[in-house]
């Protein structure tokens, strides 16, 4: 009599013990990797935290103090006087709406190209490294020589722009939204390449056997791209917004070459300069700047909850 083998049922004692098996070692293998990655990345914080640390501290401490660099000797401890001046200033959320209006436009629109430019990277079949650098060649240009630049094509007596456009005497400069205009345009130029680079990427990690498949069961180029690529590279798409936003709610640079906070273009992080350097007033400098900060941070925390991503996903984990 021959005995036929039959595998333990499902629910039985040995495919629990399996599923146990199983779970245990993707619990082991997140541990170890997250301890790698807290070796990896020790060094640089611990870096990080020295060079940081000290004036993140001081200015925080600074803040609770009115205190002007001109008068030494006149420093008065007002707890949070400082903070409740910026917040119940009008000036103060008009530069936060400043701030907010450069950001949202100009990652938005800087989303959208830099998406097109990486799907045209990614799909090129001739000239790849020619247009890669091409397309990369203003983000490698300082902000400051970019503001310049975009800021004598755009004025009125030296710049181009008038006549290209045959707009006469136009000042860009002498309203708020012109003036603001200028500014966005020039940070999209500027860091439209860096968006690309980071969705370029994410289009590398999406599986070209998914798209086929959704080709042979029918589906368009714009339900596979909204429906395959997409999805597939949400992780990368998180990091691009993420980053560009964070950095776009710091803009300063073009603000300063362009306008200097004139016609309302102030944004929170000129406000906190010209507290700091231009009227000497480090105390409330200081608080707009810690302001700043924990802004920055809750934009932060934001994004990576609400995105929810997936890592095991990213990495290929079932």
């Amino acid at each position: 009599m021959t005995a036929v083998e039959t595998a333990p049922p499902a629910g039985g004692p040995a495919g629990r013990a399996g599923r146990r098996a199983r779970a245990a070692e993707m619990s082991d293998r997140g541990r170890a990797e997250r301890r790698l990655g807290l070796l990896l990345s020790a060094p640089a914080v611990i870096v990080m935290l020295v060079v940081t640390a000290y004036p993140l501290f001081n200015a925080l401490y600074l803040s609770l103090f009115s205190y002007r660099i001109t008068a030494p000797d006149d420093r008065r401890f007002v707890w949070f006087g400082n903070y409740v001046t910026a917040l119940t200033d009008g000036l103060f959320w008009q530069d936060v709406f400043t701030t907010f209006v450069v950001t949202a436009i100009t990652v938005g629109v800087e989303l959208v190209i830099g998406f097109a430019l990486a799907m045209v990277m990614h799909r090129a079949l001739f000239a790849r490294r020619t247009l890669r650098t091409a397309i990369l060649l203003p983000y490698g240009i300082v902000t400051v020589i970019s503001g310049f630049a975009w800021l004598y094509a755009f004025d009125l007596q030296s710049g181009f722009v008038n006549a290209w456009l045959g707009l006469g005497d136009y000042d860009w400069f002498g309203g708020r939204w012109s003036s603001l205009f200028v500014i966005i345009l020039s940070e999209i130029w500027k860091t439209t390449p860096f968006v690309s680079l980071l969705l370029l990427a994410g289009l590398a990690q999406v599986s070209n056997d998914l798209d086929e498949a959704a080709t042979v069961d029918g589906a368009t180029a714009w339900q596979r791209l909204w429906r395959v690529t997409i999805p597939n590279m949400k992780a990368a798409i998180m990091v691009a917004v993420l980053f560009r936003t964070l950095d776009a709610w710091r803009i300063f640079d073009n603000v300063f070459v362009m306008t200097s906070g004139q016609n309302q273009t102030e944004t929170l992080s000129f406000l906190t300069y010209r507290q700091t350097i231009t009227r000497t007033a480090i105390g409330l400098g200081d608080a707009v700047g810690v302001l700043l900060f924990l802004s920055v941070l809750l934009i932060a925390v934001v994004f990576i909850k609400g995105f929810r991503v997936d890592l095991s996903q990213v990495r290929g984990d079932r």
